[in-house]
């Protein structure tokens, strides 16, 4: 029970049970209104329920429900006891606020839905293993304690129409007991409601946390209820770019067939299994957005749809991408001459080609175009197998680490081409634009990996500079063995700090531009960019580049520009969320 929705109650009886001093009125439900309160015999705060007596056999069957568990994803009941007024609960008050507090105010990632999510199935699990069946799963009944108030990510309550296996039944079979619209349909239909029942109605909690709707909710309780036992609208459909295996896992969930939805444990490994793909910044679902997808959702077709391919701006950021990507080809140099002009028009006249597939069939174009380029390399007019093997080292790691955003698979060239202008340490700002976690980190490494390889190839210190005793191109590039002892070896001493340094100045960019206001991001993002300058330096002198110590002033400018690119970013997506606004 949460100090949420807390509100003065000069009414408020005094002092129950001979020591809980009750203060505010925190909410009512479950048959019974909820007070912060004192316990002055241990001199501790609680939650009491206070039920009428007329409630008293609900309030037994919830404190009985509650003596069983012992969670931390459970609020923990201290006590209860009666008087001639009322039936008195006392449990652990748990500072926070309500998930549907949160959901409503869009203050939720994709991420934080996931934990909170796997959190409860841990919850459920546990009072399922109990023999305990919850029947009211909802927003209002689970709670996020303030940060540094509690160990668990959520707290779920009110058992008060939960079910007891093996004990006498409070209900008849007819009875329906919960909340219409997170309602299973056997328990909407008064028949027997077990496990699946508990799994259906989170389901479709985190289904509302993630899409803001309730697809269930309609404009009244009649409309409600002619909605239950029906196919909903796939996640997928309102929520593209969530991973499909995650909206698939929350649509077999709530099934109308409670054998068909599976088990908290197989929800709980779709949880798990998504949450590195998870957008990790609040606000996807914005407030405002909840209206507008509600009534998408009421003209959606009630069967599923076929998967929805790439959009086609990610198509296009593919290509352009791709084509960008070969376009570096331009800049490496041909043996023993510079390249003429008519192999240049031949890298453009590719470029384009490959533009154009990669955005028709981005994983396949892609590949097919490493594929090309590598065999062209190795096997071509002018042959340099040395240099395909390290193209080939250079691009096999990017679908692997990035399997599912095909989109950005070329954007590590951005690293080289930005150092040719002395800038390449504005790539890290770059690589902390994606929603995840995991594709940032990737694309940030990514892009070191790469930008250490050009140096090598193209025979151009960049940022980093190549190692010492490192021979030029000339000596490896026609001997794949040689290019492995004499390019790639050594080559592997420079990127590991390097790697990290960027993964992680990509990584935490997002978290530390996510202030409140404009005068806080900036801060974070003036903080972020001179860490980078530092770090670039440190890592720079510790590699013993050849060369020796890399230039402060391209340092400095690659750090500056990452600046302002963080900050653009950020602006860009603050007006991209003003616009969901209705």
């Amino acid at each position: 029970m949460a100090t949420l929705g807390a509100e003065a109650a000069p009414d408020a009886p005094g002092v129950v049970l001979g020591r809980y001093r009750l203060g505010r009125r925190l909410g009512s439900g479950g048959f019974g209104v909820v007070w912060e309160a004192r316990d002055e015999r241990l001199d501790r705060p609680v939650a009491v329920k206070v039920i009428p007596r007329e409630g008293g056999r609900r309030a037994e069957r919830e404190a009985r429900a509650a003596a069983r568990l012992n969670h931390p994803g459970i609020v923990t009941l201290y006590e209860s006891g009666a008087d001639a007024d009322a039936t008195y609960l006392v449990s652990e008050l748990v500072s926070g606020r309500t998930l549907g507090d949160a959901i409503e105010d869009g203050a939720l990632s994709d991420r934080d839905v996931l934990v909170i999510g796997a959190a409860l199935c841990d919850a459920l699990g546990h009072a399922h293993a109990q023999g305990v069946i919850h029947r009211d799963v909802k927003p209002q009944n689970v709670i996020l304690p303030a940060a540094g108030t509690a160990t668990a990510v959520a707290k779920l309550t009110d058992f008060g129409v939960a079910s007891l296996l093996g004990a006498e039944r409070l209900t008849r079979t007819s009875d329906v007991v919960g909340t219409l619209a997170y309602m299973a349909p056997e328990q909407a239909e008064g028949r027997p409601a077990g496990e699946a029942a508990d799994v259906y109605a989170l389901a479709l909690v985190l289904y509302e946390a993630l899409a803001g709707v309730n697809p269930v909710r309609a404009s009244g309780p009649a409309a409600t209820a002619r909605r239950l036992g029906a196919v909903l609208p796939s996640l997928r459909r309102l929520r593209r770019d969530l991973p499909a295996e995650l909206c698939e896992a929350l649509d077999h969930a709530v099934r109308p067939e409670p054998d068909a939805r599976g088990s908290l444990e197989d929800l709980r490994s779709a949880l798990e299994g998504t949450l590195p793909e998870a957008d990790d910044e609040p606000g996807t679902v914005t407030p405002g957005l909840v209206e507008r997808t509600a009534a998408r959702a009421a003209v959606l077709s009630e069967r599923r749809g076929p998967r929805v391919p790439l959009r086609l701006p990610l198509r296009v950021q593919a290509g352009l991408g791709a084509g960008g990507l070969c376009l570096l080809g331009v800049l490496a140099p041909v043996p023993g001459e510079a390249a003429p002009a008519a192999a240049v028009g031949s890298w453009l006249a590719a470029a384009g080609v490959v533009a154009v597939a990669v955005a028709l069939l981005p994983r396949l174009g892609w590949l097919a175009a490493a594929t090309a380029g590598v065999g062209w390399l190795a096997f071509g007019p002018v042959a340099q197998p040395g240099a395909a093997v390290l193209v080939a080292v250079a691009l096999a790691p990017v679908p692997l680490l990035l399997p599912r955003a095909p989109w950005l698979w070329s954007a590590p060239a951005l690293a080289p081409l930005l150092a040719v202008p002395g800038l390449a340490g504005a790539f890290p700002a770059l690589a902390g634009q994606p929603r995840t976690a995991l594709r940032r980190a990737a694309l940030g490494a990514v892009g070191v990996w790469w930008l250490v390889l050009s140096e090598l190839l193209l025979a151009r210190d960049l940022l980093f500079g190549r190692p010492a005793g490192t021979p030029g191109p000339e000596a490896w590039q026609g001997d794949p063995a040689e290019a492995l002892a004499d390019a790639l070896l050594p080559a592997l001493s420079v990127v590991p700090a390097a790697a990290a340094l960027w993964a992680g100045a990509a990584l935490v960019l997002p978290w530390l531009a996510r202030g409140r206001s404009l005068p806080a991001a900036v801060v974070g993002v003036v903080a972020w960019s001179i860490s980078l300058a530092v770090g670039t330096v440190a890592v720079g002198d510790g590699l013993h580049a050849g060369g020796g110590a890399l230039d402060p002033e391209v340092v400095a400018g690659g750090a500056a520009l990452a600046g302002l690119l963080a900050l653009a970013g950020l602006a860009v997506r603050a007006r991209a969320a003003a616009s969901r606004v209705p």
